[in-house]
């Protein structure tokens, strides 16, 4: 699949996937034709489940991993062959990977030492960095005198202290609970809007991944299934893996009567028409399946004029704290769930 950004110039992207192909054994490819171009300055997701070739994707990217095809140019530059520590690229893991033995400075200073900077400099930098992630009074703690946020922050800050081109995150914040992780996306978030630097992140956490990014690229089975900015990703899925794995999707099944643009009416299996966005639809006549949130539904039994109605059993009330999922059998007992906002 070809994700080539042809709205970008060649000026403006840092990095290019060119036909690139993983195999660890020669015969299945965890990657397959990688295509794809990452815009200097952008945040860009690579979302998926386990094994979808987004982790072996970053990795390529990193030099931890070789391409088995293909090629991976870095400002204009292929890079197949040069060396993690030659690439300029920062590294962020979700185990932290900072060293035990040394203290927050020291950890912060060791990239800038292997490159041979000055003491003085590299003390202005990690004073800096420090600053940046809100450390200044931890320069000399150890990382086990640290919690789980403040390690993540110093190794967020490592990645950025030498002021590289591109930063890689690898699930930074899946062992996290989960409140500190949502505050930690939107330290992360704000940071790249600061700096403006490259970041490229790897999640199965699709809400990590909306929150965050300026595009998100959705991986199954080695492939790109859809690259977009999170809201057209959420709201124009462009295949029904796309659907099912952002956010909570209902479908119905049915035949494609007619399409005039970006619309169309299906008739559902008890005859019942729907109008509907159409995405990827085929002919007339051919079958189809709708996606429909769960919060576009709307409970309401006086709405016999409206568009889209249906009449349905509500099934189940499930209590959520701040809102109420409601099962309803509609279609011929086709499940629709439908969060209701607590009233308080």
């Amino acid at each position: 699949m070809s994700d080539v950004d042809t709205s970008a110039g060649a000026s403006d992207v840092l990095v290019s996937f060119r036909g690139v192909q993983k195999s660890y054994d020669g015969e299945a490819l965890i990657v397959k034709d990688l295509n794809l171009d990452i815009r200097k300055g952008e945040f860009l997701t690579l979302l998926g489940p386990s094994g979808s070739g987004k982790t072996t994707s970053l990795m390529m990217l990193a030099g931890f991993e070789t391409p088995t095809a293909g090629e991976i140019l870095l400002g204009g530059r292929a890079i197949n062959n040069v060396p993690p520590h030659k690439r300029d690229i920062g590294m962020v893991f979700q185990n932290y990977a900072l060293f035990p033995h040394m203290t927050v400075a020291e950890n912060l200073a060791f990239p800038l030492s292997v490159r041979g900077m000055s003491k003085t400099d590299v003390g202005e930098k990690v004073k800096k960095a420090l600053g940046m992630v809100q450390l200044d009074t931890f320069a000399h703690r150890y990382p086990a005198q640290l919690s789980g946020g403040q390690q993540q922050r110093v190794a967020l800050a490592r990645a950025l202290v030498f002021e590289p081109q591109l930063v890689l995150m690898d699930e930074p914040l899946g062992a996290l609970d989960k409140q500190l992780r949502e505050h930690m996306q939107m330290e992360i978030k704000h940071l790249h809007q600061r700096l403006g630097v490259t970041v490229v992140y790897v999640t199965h956490d699709q809400g990590e991944a909306l929150t965050m990014s300026d595009r998100v690229a959705v991986f199954h089975q080695g492939e790109i299934q859809q690259i977009a900015p999170p809201r057209s990703l959420y709201e124009e899925p462009k295949n029904t893996f796309v659907a099912n794995f952002i956010g909570e999707n209902n479908r119905l099944n049915g035949r494609l009567v007619s399409q005039d643009g970006d619309r169309c009416v299906v008739e559902l299996e008890r005859g019942e028409k729907v109008h509907a966005l159409a995405v990827n639809v085929g002919q007339p006549g051919g079958p189809v399946t709708l996606s429909i949130r769960p919060e576009r539904i709307n409970l309401n039994g006086r709405s016999e004029s409206c568009v889209n109605r249906f009449s349905g059993r509500v099934a189940e009330f499930i209590y959520l704290g701040d809102h109420v999922r409601v099962r309803l059998e509609v279609v011929e007992h086709v499940r629709a769930l439908d969060p209701l906002q607590q009233e308080h």
